[in-house]
């Protein structure tokens, strides 16, 4: 299983349908979770503006990933907007790729931080944990060096300050593909689609 993570910047230049092209080649063995993008920094700008809580911009921000998986699935039939784990069973089953809707699974959830500390990041690997996914890969509109590391990543704040424990706890392998590494996205989930 591997848990893809397609970030909300992707929306903001010409490359998205790249990304999402050969997402129907992992059927089966995948599930994409959105980032927030504008909707996400959107609750950011009102945060700053009227001053309402962590906790609320938190809340908001989940709705906002919510509104990028619900255009993803508009921009692509394969893929197929899932609350729970028996939603995306379901829909793996049915030969779609689940996106997921995070509200109803994260918010129940009192471990998850409702602060900018979590982001869709470490929701991400707060889902692998979950699906027990042996892989997490994040898509990107900006390269990261090699080879990756978690804290180094939150440290320049491409990733979110929870994310490096969330991953460890997850115990998924971290992969992430930045601008020009399309071909190598598509490879990972072809074999993901030949794994038994």
């Amino acid at each position: 299983m591997i848990v893809v993570k397609l970030g909300g910047s992707l929306a903001e230049g010409e490359s998205l349908g790249a990304w999402l092209e050969p997402l129907g080649e992992g059927r089966g063995r995948i599930v994409v979770v959105p980032g927030g993008g504008a909707f996400a920094e959107t609750v950011r700008r009102e945060q700053a503006r009227h001053l309402f809580s962590d906790r609320a911009a938190h809340r908001m921000a989940i709705l906002a990933m919510e509104q990028y998986a619900l255009l993803l699935a508009d921009l692509s039939s394969a893929l197929a907007p899932c609350r729970t784990l028996a939603e995306m069973r379901a829909a793996a089953a049915a030969d779609l790729v689940p996106v997921w809707l995070p509200s109803v699974m994260a918010l129940a959830d009192p471990a998850v931080e409702e602060s900018w500390t979590v982001t869709s990041d470490s929701l991400a690997a707060w889902l692998a944990r979950r699906l027990e996914a042996e892989t997490l890969a994040l898509v990107k509109s900006v390269a990261a060096a090699r080879p990756l590391d978690a804290e180094a990543l939150a440290a320049r704040g491409m990733v979110d300050e929870a994310f490096p424990r969330c991953l460890a706890a997850s115990g998924a392998r971290l992969e992430w593909f930045g601008p020009g590494e399309e071909g190598r996205f598509r490879r990972l989930l072809a074999t993901a689609a030949r794994a038994p």
